[in-house]
């Protein structure tokens, strides 16, 4: 009788480690998620709806969902472009340039506000070139825009990168031996391949930009109903001690949020099934 050998794992048994899970994830996310929902129930129905329809609040409402979806429409391209370039060709300063996409992990976002709005101020390097023809990004939307780009790029191009290296090349010069030109290759080889891991690069992006605060704060200007971001609204209302504000506030916003993140899990999720069926 041949005898069985236990599996061996390196974690505890599924009963301990779950309620493991379960403890960790009720201690930093469910029970201060909760907090929010408690706290805005206080106001009932009508307050609540007083305090997220007033008109300072949609203003920062649409300004930051419109800025952080500009933002990852910019870091969805140009990811993928610095991506692409760091996987596939060869050159002096590559492990250098490579280096410098994770600048914005490493550096605290106080300071890359400061740096972003000395840059871009109208006596600053850029910005100075810019306010030649017009162009004012300091203390605008535009410059929210700037910050969250340079905020979200890592997410897009470190998402992609792993993809990139394992892709085998000969399978786009096999395309291009059948006659596919670039753009039928990209669009019928390298798409596929890359469309998972691209969406959730722009999801975590989209994500992290909702929620930015530090870089932001300095660059916007915080002018009431023209660049103040929802973040820093609820802080004003914290600041005047007003809790039950800022967690309705915090509560439209992470409904929002998580509706419009679900969309994109939903998409991504779809689109999985349909090229697992091809």
């Amino acid at each position: 009788m041949a005898l069985r050998l236990k599996k061996q794992s390196v974690l505890p048994g599924f009963g301990l480690a779950m309620g493991w899970t379960l403890f960790y994830l009720c201690l930093i996310v469910l029970i201060p998620l909760s907090t929010i929902f408690m706290k805005s129930a206080s106001l009932g129905w009508g307050g609540f709806w007083r305090v997220i329809s007033s008109p300072r609040a949609l203003a920062s409402f649409r300004l930051s969902l419109g800025a952080s979806l500009i933002a990852v429409a910019i870091n969805g391209f140009f990811g993928l472009v610095v991506a692409w370039v760091l996987v596939r060709y060869r050159f002096p300063g590559r492990r250098l340039l490579d280096g410098l996409v994770d600048l914005p992990f490493a550096l605290p976002t106080a300071v890359a506000g400061i740096v972003l709005t000395t840059l871009y101020s109208q006596n600053g390097w850029i910005g100075s070139q810019l306010a030649k023809i017009g162009i004012k990004v300091s203390y605008t939307p535009l410059g929210i825009v700037v910050a969250l780009t340079f905020i979200g790029l890592p997410f897009v191009v470190r998402t992609i990168q792993p993809v990139l290296q394992v892709m085998d090349v000969g399978v786009e010069e096999a395309a291009a031996s059948l006659g596919a030109g670039p753009w039928q290759t990209f669009r019928r080889v390298i798409l596929p391949e890359l469309l998972p891991a691209w969406v959730t690069g722009i999801t975590l992006a989209f994500a992290r930009s909702l929620g930015e605060y530090g870089s932001v704060v300095f660059i916007a200007g915080n002018m009431p109903m023209r660049t103040e971001i929802t973040p820093l609204l609820i802080m004003i209302k914290l600041d005047q001690f007003d809790y039950a504000g800022a967690s309705a506030i915090a509560l439209a916003f992470l409904i929002v949020s998580f509706s419009l993140l679900l969309f994109v899990n939903l998409m991504q999720r779809r689109q999985d099934v349909a090229q697992a069926l091809r």
